[in-house]
């Protein structure tokens, strides 16, 4: 069962009334995707929770649930969430980022720049069937991602695709742990 913390974390947790204790993550992952409309919040939601079931212990950082002195998008707190961000990915162990559109969310583009050069693996994740450079995106967001989903929206099957992306972060993080090893002389 997944719980969502007050910082707008899905967790792996316990259900209501439930006397258990809540699980600690095995691994964070950072849910970089446009958060502006009904409609992508309410699939970036929706997709958090199937990749919760699809990843036992994951702990999932959805920026559309930062809130700041208790507003969400307060321009006061404009650097505060832009802080707030910053900090989830450099707490993650991986980033997805969800690049639909004619072209990728500027927002989300940034952090996957952020994510490639601080050395944290990015799962890049398209739905979108129409095409552009390199698999369906610009190849500077293409390039930048350890691993890659492309499952075109057709069968809308979002558990489907929590699936698919839980097998490319598992092979994401199996990758990094390679090289960080070999970097140590394990």
């Amino acid at each position: 069962m997944l719980a969502k913390s007050r910082e707008g974390r899905y967790t792996p947790g316990t259900m209501a009334g439930s006397n258990r204790t809540p699980t600690p993550p095995k691994f964070r992952l950072y849910f970089a995707a446009a958060l502006f409309t009904l409609l992508e919040r309410r699939a970036n939601r929706s997709l958090a929770k199937a990749i919760g079931l699809e990843l036992p212990g994951v702990e999932v950082l959805l920026p559309q649930d930062f809130k700041h002195d208790g507003k969400f998008n307060d321009e006061r707190a404009f650097g505060k969430i832009f802080q707030g961000c910053i900090d989830g990915i450099d707490r993650c162990d991986v980033v997805l980022a969800w690049l639909d559109g004619p072209d990728a969310d500027s927002g989300t583009s940034f952090e996957v720049g952020y994510a490639f050069a601080k050395g944290i693996p990015v799962v890049g994740v398209r739905t979108d069937f129409r095409q552009n450079q390199e698999k369906g995106l610009n190849l500077m967001l293409s390039r930048a991602c350890t691993g890659f989903v492309y499952r075109p929206s057709f069968d809308e099957d979002v558990n489907g695709l929590a699936r698919d992306i839980a097998r490319a972060v598992r092979k994401a993080l199996a990758k990094t742990e390679k090289v960080g090893a070999a970097k140590n002389g394990n």
